[in-house]
């Protein structure tokens, strides 16, 4: 099969893995805002493909292949979903990108008037909300962004990949030297956004979990938080450092591509298909053993077990009903989703159309 993305190794994958993360810890953007402030003067113009349509012209029979698997994954399909149980009021739980595009800001329907008639916004951490506690809870644990040691990054690499790390933080207009002691992780972050993205942000535009909690807020609705900022940071600190340091080496790699895999999760976010995400990845990206067992690790990291955490934190908000829950959609899918979450809480989980 004809590859969509000509990439020459499958590293991509890990690469894709630090896109999904974006999308898995969304004060990750605010962070890389403020880390770049000052360096982001204009508008970018967005790019980008979308490999899903690329590949049902090149191989029809590969795109059947992965909406079988698609459709084998609970819960894959929708980003609505209620939750009703005896003796609350129904509430609402959906799935959003962390992205300002207006793709992604613009809610559908069901979901907007699920949303205008909650009392209760619920969203993954609502220290975001303000720049001085998030920086603040940062400060606290200053080893969980910067080497706080003699370690540099140029230290964990070798001659050639310290060459790719340098050349592609000159061609983002980040010296070097100024990030030579910051964590992989978050240096990824900041290579790994589009840059048009980063140049909404820069401007002021919100993504839709912020927008979604600003605007309750002015219109007098309560909002509450499900995790800190300190929790999101370790969880992916506590990921391998090997795994991090590969991730961004891999991610200067694939430059402009990224605009083609950030691209196609937005299309198929649109099209509520979040169990199609990783189906049609692995068809058009290489795998290897190392990159399975690195991704079982990934997932039980940032999205499974924090699954757990934010039903168990939602418990308490969802009881008092007509609530509005915003996360992640890709926590949503699966067998450990919080789809299946909140069912085994005792809700009865319906898709929205």
């Amino acid at each position: 099969m004809k590859r969509v993305i000509a990439i020459a190794d499958r590293a991509a994958l890990v690469s894709l893995k630090l896109l999904v993360a974006l999308n898995a810890l969304f004060f990750l953007s605010f962070l890389v805002v403020l880390l770049l402030a000052g360096r982001v003067h204009a508008e970018v113009a967005c790019g980008g493909a979308d490999l899903l349509a690329s590949l049902g012209k090149e191989d029809p029979a590969a795109v059947k292949k992965i909406e079988a698997e698609a459709a084998a994954v609970p819960n894959g399909k929708g980003l609505l979903w209620r939750l009703e149980r005896p003796g609350e009021k129904p509430s609402f739980l959906f799935g959003t990108m962390h992205m300002t595009d207006a793709r992604v800001t613009t809610l559908p329907p069901a979901a907007q008037k699920a949303y205008d008639g909650a009392d209760t916004i619920i969203i993954e951490t609502t220290e975001v909300l303000d720049k001085g506690k998030m920086m603040a809870a940062i400060a606290a644990e200053p080893g969980l962004m910067m080497f706080t040691d003699n370690t540099t990054l140029s230290s964990l690499l070798s001659p050639e990949d310290a060459a790719v790390l340098n050349k592609g933080l000159d061609a983002r207009g980040i010296p070097p030297a100024t990030v030579a002691r910051m964590k992989p992780w978050i240096l990824s972050a900041m290579v790994a956004l589009p840059a048009c993205e980063v140049a909404r942000q820069a401007a002021g535009a919100p993504v839709l979990d912020v927008k979604l909690a600003e605007d309750a807020k002015a219109s007098g609705k309560a909002v509450e938080g499900l995790e800190t900022v300190a929790d999101q940071l370790r969880a992916m600190a506590s990921l391998p450092l090997a795994f991090h340091m590969k991730g961004l080496v891999d991610t200067l790699k694939l430059g402009d591509k990224a605009n083609d895999l950030n691209e196609t999760m937005i299309v198929l976010y649109q099209r509520g298909e979040i169990g199609m995400f990783w189906p049609l990845f692995r068809t058009v990206l290489p795998e290897s053993a190392d990159d399975a067992a690195g991704y079982a690790a990934f997932e039980e990291t940032m999205i499974t077990s924090r699954n757990k955490v934010m039903a168990d934190h939602a418990a308490p908000f969802l009881a008092r009903g007509n609530a509005f829950m915003a996360v992640g959609a890709m926590h949503l899918p699966g067998p450990q989703g919080l789809v299946e979450d909140f069912r085994k809480a005792g809700y009865s989980v319906t898709a929205v159309d």
